[in-house]
């Protein structure tokens, strides 16, 4: 391998970290069954797409959007804005599903979610 490929792989670093995070949260989704794993595995998985956009947006050489003399190329500020508003929707859907999380306890007297399919199925055979 010659230098210009190995920089070209070390360039793709975000992009690579992007995809081990969202491998990770998507296989904790699906191979887990605590409801909080769960969640924790969806958190994970977004985090993936904020790292992934985030890194779409950063331009080689650019500055911040700040007109001055001498600078002529400028990264957009646009993926930035769009991951804090998504930042702040995913802490309120994290809140959302760990509330229902609780209640499904309550109800329940479990988180596992094959210990609730069973329950629901012996409901069902009973009625």
């Amino acid at each position: 391998m010659d230098w210009d490929s190995i920089k070209d792989l070390l360039g793709l670093t975000n992009y690579w970290v992007a995809i081990v995070l969202m491998m990770s949260g998507f296989y904790i989704v699906i191979a887990q069954d605590n409801l909080v794993k769960k969640v924790v595995g969806l958190n994970v998985f977004q985090v993936a797409v904020f790292v992934f956009y985030i890194s779409m947006g950063k331009i080689d050489g650019g500055s911040a959007p700040i007109l001055k003399e001498g600078i002529e190329i400028y990264s957009n500020p646009l993926p930035h804005v769009l991951i804090l508003t998504a930042i702040v929707v995913g802490v309120a859907t994290t809140a959302l599903a760990l509330a229902l999380v609780v209640r499904i306890n309550h109800s329940y007297g479990t988180i596992e979610e094959d210990e609730i399919q069973s329950i629901e199925h012996e409901e069902e055979d009973i009625a």
